[in-house]
């Protein structure tokens, strides 16, 4: 009596779905990387002769632009509003900069509005953005 043996077929790995896993892998950083973007608004910074350069990690930044609108984390916000999350952001780290980032173009009264409201609440901890070097 004569035993056949099987033949062993060697060990194959599929390459053709490397590329599909490269692909899906590259589309979930790109969207990952989309969630942390930071929307910004376009302005025209103003320029300053004394410049001084504060800590990046514990800013609470306020946009206002030509129109006077005024913009936090890229939304558009309103007056109360953005004043209960000045008073938020200060009770929860009382160190906490406001950084008022304004069109150099727009006018006065808009950004005294934003001064005002930090008036009220007593905060000092205030800087006004200048353009960078």
């Amino acid at each position: 009596m004569k035993i056949h043996r099987k033949t062993r077929i060697a060990p194959f790995i599929p390459i053709n779905s490397m590329s599909d896993i490269a692909f899906l892998l590259l589309i979930f950083i790109m969207l990952i990387s989309l969630i942390n973007y930071k929307k910004v608004i376009k302005i025209d910074y103003p320029e300053a002769e004394y410049k001084e350069t504060t800590q990046a990690d514990k800013n609470f930044e306020i946009w206002i632009d030509y129109d006077g609108v005024i913009y936090y984390k890229g939304y558009i916000i309103d007056t109360p509003t953005l004043e209960e999350k000045i008073v938020d952001a200060i009770t929860k780290d009382p160190k906490t900069r406001i950084h008022i980032i304004a069109d150099k173009n727009t006018k006065y009264k808009n950004v005294n509005g934003v001064i005002e409201i930090l008036k009220l609440l007593q905060h000092r901890a205030v800087s006004l953005v200048v353009k960078g070097n």
